[in-house]
């Protein structure tokens, strides 16, 4: 195994590594979805804005392992795409080495079969290079914090039928979700429209 392929092995493993990291993130983030919910029930909103963050902080967590991933992976194609170049290199020399016997003899079949070894072996290359610009090409974009938290209290709220009192800035205590229905409609028509572009 040469030193480029033990890279190559190292990157890929590295790569998976964060993958299951990112996975266990994801998973804490549902955890912590599930206490937030127990503490809408319970009346609990101290409670459910720390679960709350939490929860944003794995899913951000899981994003940022997910990236760092996706950048390793895309490096380990460019080890990759290196290593199959040389050995695509070495190939093209005996390829030559085959041309130049069979251009001697003027074989037909043999040039013809050769040729197609050649025409494979780019169109593998081609393949692979694709691949690694394809993964390269990925970004996400995330919104503010405290956007985050409102907007999943909301969500875990709705989703469970709960009624999510919480305290307004100059308003007092509050309930949300008493407005007139034309008002509701308006609300849940946004965030469907939020869910759709998010």
């Amino acid at each position: 195994m040469s030193n480029m392929d033990k890279h190559l092995f190292q990157l890929k493993f590295t790569a998976k590594q964060l993958q299951r990291q990112a996975k266990k993130s994801t998973k804490d983030e549902s955890m912590e979805k599930a206490k937030l919910k127990k503490a809408i029930q319970q009346g609990n909103m101290e409670g459910a804005r720390i679960y709350a963050s939490n929860a944003i902080r794995k899913k951000n967590e899981s994003l940022n392992l997910l990236r760092l991933g996706s950048r390793i992976d895309a490096v380990a194609a460019r080890v990759q795409t290196a290593v199959t170049m040389r050995k695509v290199t070495q190939s093209m020399a005996g390829v030559v080495k085959g041309m130049e016997k069979a251009m001697s003899s003027m074989n037909l079949e043999q040039i013809s079969m050769i040729m197609d070894k050649f025409e494979s072996q780019f169109e593998d290359l081609d393949v692979q290079t694709q691949y690694m610009e394809n993964s390269m090409g990925q970004s996400t974009s995330m919104t503010t914090p405290q956007e985050q938290v409102e907007d999943l209290m909301h969500q875990v709220a709705d989703e469970n039928g709960l009624e999510l009192q919480m305290e307004m800035p100059g308003a007092g205590k509050g309930t949300i979700g008493t407005a007139t229905v034309e008002k509701e409609q308006d609300e849940l028509t946004e965030r469907l429209a939020k869910l759709r572009n998010a």
